[in-house]
């Protein structure tokens, strides 16, 4: 069975890829192409639902909501960026660097006051930066070891804790009987006072403990969202799940495991 992930080579897409599924790896150019490989049946997937220190990842969250898929396992995936230059520090003229990660390294980028160039991924700044011959770039530490950088600066993200939190999706939802967390996606087509309250007390009286909230546009103009709920399995889920469809609309996205994440070597 193949198992898509976002490329190219170098990403924390294919590193964790990589690590758990091995060969069985498919690298594809956009969180798109994952949802619509997945959809039609041609493999499962494997995409970055939210981080630590920049939030919800757009084209994630619009694919669960666009395509009919299930999410069958989720990972938490410690990210860590490495500075890495062919000279030293100083010297460096430009840092090549890819937005979200500059996003989660902004006080070493800042603290470098040098032109930034914003790249596609982590392995297009490893090549921007090589090319120019006078930058420095921040990459993960598969890019380093791919493309032999010399590592200037370890860890350089703004918090020590920086995590990714990936979800393994499938045409076909998850059945077996380790599953402890499960997602749903909320539409409630009306605009009324009261209305998030009377959702949300619904898991209140079930006893169920939300983990996410989380809003996006629903794509039908200003003003109208879809929610994003996680929450912790219970034996009660179903009968909250039912209560909430006598009130709006929802699309069940599964229940699922955690899944360990395995050393890298």
């Amino acid at each position: 069975m193949k198992v898509f992930a976002l490329g190219p080579e170098g990403t924390f897409s294919h590193e964790l890829g990589y690590r758990i599924f091995g060969d069985a790896l498919t690298l594809v150019p956009t969180i798109r192409r994952i949802f619509e490989e997945v959809e039609k049946g041609s493999g499962d997937g494997l995409v970055p639902l939210e981080n630590s220190e920049a939030g919800g990842v757009g084209p994630s969250l619009d694919g669960l909501l666009q395509y009919r898929v299930w999410i069958t396992g989720e990972i938490y995936m410690p990210i860590h960026h490495y500075l890495v230059s062919p000279g030293p520090i100083e010297e460096a003229k430009v840092l090549f660097v890819h937005p979200q990660t500059h996003e989660q390294c902004s006080e070493v980028v800042d603290a470098m006051v040098i032109p930034v160039v914003h790249t596609s991924s982590n392995a297009q700044s490893a090549k921007e930066m090589q090319e120019s011959g006078r930058g420095a770039a921040i990459v993960s530490l598969m890019t380093a070891r791919m493309y032999n950088l010399p590592i200037r600066r370890e860890r350089v993200e703004n918090n020590s804790l920086n995590v990714t939190r990936f979800v393994t999706i499938s045409s076909r939802p998850y059945q077996g009987p380790d599953a402890r967390k499960g997602s749903i996606i909320i539409d409630p087509r009306e605009d009324r006072a009261g209305l998030l309250y009377d959702i949300l007390g619904i898991f209140a009286k079930k006893g169920i403990n939300l983990t996410r909230i989380e809003s996006r546009p629903s794509k039908r103009g200003m003003g109208s969202y879809v929610f994003f709920l996680d929450f912790f399995h219970s034996d009660h889920a179903g009968e909250a799940l039912s209560a909430l469809q006598g009130m709006t609309q929802i699309k069940d996205l599964g229940r699922y495991p955690e899944q360990e994440v395995p050393e890298w070597k």
